[in-house]
């Protein structure tokens, strides 16, 4: 009678190697789900369970994740100008977000009320009130700047069907501006007159058009 082998050592799992699985999922196009990371990493659902309770909670650590990891760089360099650490939190996330398409979507659909992400919105509170602002307004800038920065990026990343890290920024831009160029101008002169410019929106140069903008209105 065979006998049986005694069983491997249980592998031990990370909360960043399941978060790592969650964004190729979604990189690939596909669904964070226990049973899609567990099946990435290699184990039984049960094992992803230990860390996360469902699937509401992987978005919120991602959320967590990416959200968190701007708060460094050029943000956290007291030395330079609020409004210079501003503009590279704003560029940090962006980077972060497009990186992940599939994850960055899912901003709107998940909570933003982790320790890492009320951190990073105290941190900007306090640099807004150094800058001049009282609390009610630093407040309602941060959501400002908030809604601007995700908003923005979520409808970079909706303008993009297919699977995977967007497409170099000048190849996207061609593409919009060769949709653009099919409006009739006599029909929408004036959105026809525009199209090269709107063509442009996903660019960082009119993601920073706008921000400075804000920026120039909270401090006017």
């Amino acid at each position: 009678m065979a006998t049986r082998g005694r069983p491997g050592p249980r592998r031990t799992l990370t909360e960043d190697e399941l978060l790592d699985a969650a964004l190729q999922l979604l990189d690939e196009g596909g669904q964070a789900s226990i049973r899609g990371i567990a099946a990435k990493v290699g184990v039984a659902p049960n094992a992803v369970y230990t860390y996360f309770p469902d699937k509401s909670a992987v978005i919120a650590a991602l959320i967590e994740r990416l959200l968190g990891d701007a708060d460094t760089g050029g943000f956290a360099d007291e030395s330079r100008p609020w409004r210079e650490r501003i503009e590279a939190l704003a560029l940090d996330l962006r980077a972060n977000l497009v990186a992940h398409p599939g994850a960055g979507a899912l901003l709107m659909s998940g909570p933003m009320d982790g320790p890492r992400t009320t951190a990073l919105n105290e941190r900007l509170l306090g640099l807004l009130i150094d800058a001049g602002l009282d609390t009610a307004d630093a407040a309602r800038s941060t959501y400002l700047l908030i809604v601007y920065v995700l908003g923005s990026i979520a409808l970079e990343v909706a303008d993009e069907t297919d699977p995977g890290p967007l497409p170099p920024e000048d190849a996207r831009v061609a593409r919009r501006r060769a949709t653009y160029d099919q409006i009739p101008a006599e029909v929408f002169p004036r959105s026809a007159a525009a199209g090269p410019t709107m063509a442009r929106f996903i660019t960082t140069e009119q993601y920073l058009w706008g921000l400075r903008r804000i920026l120039d209105g909270i401090k006017g």
